[in-house]
């Protein structure tokens, strides 16, 4: 066979230099101009042989490819392990805190409000390379508020780390990111933080792990000191011991064991080899035959279990004092899958939405689906995850969901606000275009398949605001600033308050939305006054009732006709369909073109129910009989008939308000337990957990959202600020008869001004 030229092919078309293996690796470029040729690979100095011409070109770059997210509860130390796994592996060259003295922030909170807030808003993305591997990260916020962050990180990931901090334990929201890991079918690993901090006890959060997150896990790692005497950490599977030295933790020693840590390791390690060979059948072999495991069998059981996720390994250290970070990056490397190890499907628009599952290889067709957009400088920025093909620069794309035909202007890779330009990406990757028009969840393929990814769910907002712009002449920027963010965070809503006329946002909670009216006075200058929030309240009925309605109009010429008769009835709360229409007319009674009319009538009518004129729902409006007029029958007619026919028999129905109910988790310390327990009581709540945590009373409450507004001030006042609170939403249930008899009265009031 003929030796290839080095020349021919220019060194721009190798995606990355390995240093380890001190070969090139080639882009789908330089695969597709070599056409049948067989891609060679350049060591330093000369051509080295080709690889088994089996082997496609693009399996060692994928394999060398990471896609994880770090998820956590509050204040739980994810933008500082970000922080450091950017310094270590060299995408940084100085370490800055969230809250630092310098001012400088970390590098993942871009925005000006997360760093004088030292929260994150917006989940961040960026990558970073260790020991030849490509690792794309995405660091989420925390609060439940922006909750849509981590739901949209996680449906595009691999893998993910969830922090938990080794004092607080696994906490409400720590649960919270858990179940949207497991929608999303997403691998994970844990890793607890702070063991610096006073009270640290990385095993009682392991038994927490277990017991409240049902998680199979076993530490894979044993810290050698606790506290302020926290030195290094030993691994189990490698037994080693690792010690963190320099001004920044960035010489990694690795030791003998101390010889009085043999008993404890022997007793972990043996814990783990257990663990793991309940849920891998190799290990378990091994196992009970009393074969000796070695750290490599250990070491591939421990990863096949993680990405069947049987298993979930925990990994221990400190990132704020720069211990553990470089072990729990071997750790992602070794645990957690590729791109082409994780299972994606597709639903195919051309065999009615049949299931396909995508090999995930840059070979076939381009798939890939739009998580996320941003306003930026040069317009819409929207992030894209590549499932499938490879996308270039100056290439057409198809996006399924409306059909367009858009051309790739530029395509960049995201480190946190800053882009690098690139030509192209493959299947596995996480990129964002420039100046492609489209929505959160659309999916773009280059137009020879039709697929659609499925889509992420997203909860409905719980508490809503009333906000205007202080100065008339700002109405163009203000509303050009909602429009921005409400196709940024499909969990923020706009509307418009039909009686009121005023403008209504509608998000997660009351840091969400003061978030937002914060970024319009910074972002755009407009200054907006912002009204006391209105819950976002329902109404149901409780019974069935019967209506019948005719709609009767004479004027001069055509006139309107309409009759309609049938019942409501409530529906079992919880059910996915809010408002069902049946229509059970047999014959022609009515015909059926005007079917749709009165269906959108009713519909119509339940959006705004005539105690408070809140939606109704939970509702079933059953059609059973009714009368046309051959002339004066219209669409109109019979949907003005729909709309009274449903006002004249909601009454009868004995309609119920119903408001959110909130799960409120409150960690408040021993001493005033009784004093916030007294004060959570009167707010009508059902209590549905008190548990001790150290010298923490944990008190779980279900409490109505109106009781709560204003919560966080009096907790801070009543605790000396050392109380927390967390709220979540839970259901919608009915209000007592006193709260609705007010409501109803204010509503009134209200509506006669």
């Amino acid at each position: 066979m003929a030796r290839f030229p080095r020349s021919a092919v220019p060194r721009l078309l190798y995606t990355f230099f390995s240093s380890k293996t001190r070969r090139f690796y080639p882009s789908p470029t330089a695969a597709l101009l070599l056409g049948n040729f067989e891609v060679r690979q350049f060591s330093a100095g000369n051509v080295a042989r080709a690889k088994d011409a089996k082997e496609p070109w693009w399996k060692e770059s994928m394999e060398r490819l990471r896609n994880i997210g770090i998820s956590a509860h509050i204040d739980s130390g994810k933008t500082t392990l970000t922080e450091r796994i950017l310094y270590y592996t060299g995408r940084i060259h100085e370490i800055h805190e969230v809250r630092g003295k310098d001012g400088v922030g970390a590098k993942m909170d871009s925005m000006d409000l997360e760093r004088e807030k030292g929260i994150t808003i917006q989940s961040a993305a960026t990558y970073c390379t260790w020991k030849d591997y490509q690792i794309n990260i995405i660091d989420t916020p925390g609060h439940v508020d922006f909750t849509i962050e981590v739901e949209r990180a996680l449906r595009v990931l691999d893998g993910a780390i969830l922090v938990l901090c080794s004092v607080g334990g696994v906490q409400s929201q720590s649960i919270t990111v858990d179940r949207q890991m497991r929608r999303y079918e997403v691998p994970r690993l844990a890793f607890i933080n702070k063991l610096d901090r006073m009270g640290s006890d990385p095993w009682k959060v392991l038994n927490q792990a277990r017991s409240k997150l049902r998680h199979h896990s076993a530490a894979v790692q044993v810290p050698i000191g606790l506290e302020e005497n926290f030195q290094g950490l030993i691994d189990l599977v490698q037994l080693k011991a690792y010690y963190f030295h320099g001004s920044s933790g960035e010489k990694v020693v690795a030791e003998e064991i101390p010889a009085d840590m043999d008993a404890i390791v022997a007793e972990k390690r043996r814990e783990l080899i257990e663990m793991v060979s309940e849920v891998d059948d190799k290990l378990a072999e091994a196992f009970l035959n009393d074969e000796p495991i070695s750290s490599v069998d250990l070491e591939e059981a421990v990863r096949r279990a993680t990405i069947a996720r049987k298993f979930v390994p925990v990994f221990m250290g400190s990132a704020f004092k720069n211990k553990g970070v470089q072990p729990l990056l071997d750790g992602v490397l070794s645990c957690l899958p590729c791109p082409i190890e994780v299972s994606n499907y597709a639903l195919d628009q051309t065999k009615n939405e049949v299931k396909v599952m995508l090999p995930g290889t840059p070979d076939g067709p381009l798939v890939a689906l739009a998580f996320k957009l941003e306003e930026g400088r040069f317009g819409q920025l929207t992030y894209l995850r590549v499932y499938e093909g490879v996308i270039r620069k100056g290439d057409f794309i198809v996006n399924i969901n409306t059909g367009k035909k858009i051309k790739v202007p530029r395509l960049v890779r995201m480190h946190s606000d800053e882009m690098e330009d690139i030509q192209e990406a493959h299947a596995g990757q996480i990129v964002a275009v420039f100046g492609v028009d489209c929505a959160s969840g659309d999916t773009f393929t280059n137009g020879s398949v039709k697929y659609t990814m499925t889509s992420m769910s997203v909860p409905e907002p719980v508490m809503s605001l009333a906000v205007q712009p202080v100065s008339k002449d700002s109405g163009g920027q203000f509303s050009k600033a909602l429009n921005r963010f409400q196709r940024e965070d499909p969990t923020f809503h706009v509307g418009l308050d039909a009686e009121s006329g005023q403008t209504i946002i509608s998000g997660m909670g009351e840091l969400h939305l003061d978030i937002y009216v914060e970024r319009i006075r910074r972002e755009y200058k407009v200054d907006a006054t912002v009204g006391k929030p209105c819950v976002n309240f329902r109404e149901t009925i409780t019974q069935r009732a019967e209506f019948d309605y005719l709609h009767k109009k004479q004027s001069g010429g055509q006139g309107q006709y309409g009759r309609v008769c049938g019942y409501v009835e409530p529906i079992p709360p919880g059910s996915p369909i809010k408002i069902e229409f049946e229509n059970m007319i047999v014959g022609q009674a009515i015909p059926s073109n005007f079917i749709p009319a009165i269906e959108k009538g009713f519909k119509e009518a339940a959006n705004s129910g005539s105690l408070i004129g809140h939606p109704v729902e939970n509702i079933r409006i059953v059609l059973t009989d009714g009368a046309s007029h051959a002339v004066d029958s219209s669409e109109l007619a019979f949907k003005l008939a729909a709309i009274y026919a449903f006002r004249q028999c909601y009454s009868a129905a004995r309609p119920v308000i119903l408001e959110p109910i909130m799960l409120v988790e409150l960690k408040v310390p021993t001493e005033f337990q009784g004093t916030v327990a007294g004060d959570i009581n009167k707010r009508k709540v059902v209590i549905v957990g008190n548990d001790q945590d150290g010298d923490d009373s944990i008190i779980t409450v279900n409490v109505p959202l109106n009781n709560m507004f204003g919560y966080s001030t009096m907790l801070r006042s009543m605790t000396q600020g050392k109380g927390e609170f967390t709220m979540e939403y839970k259901e919608h249930s009915p209000v007592s008869q006193d709260v609705q008899m007010q409501l109803v009265s204010t509503h009134k009031a209200d509506k006669a001004e």
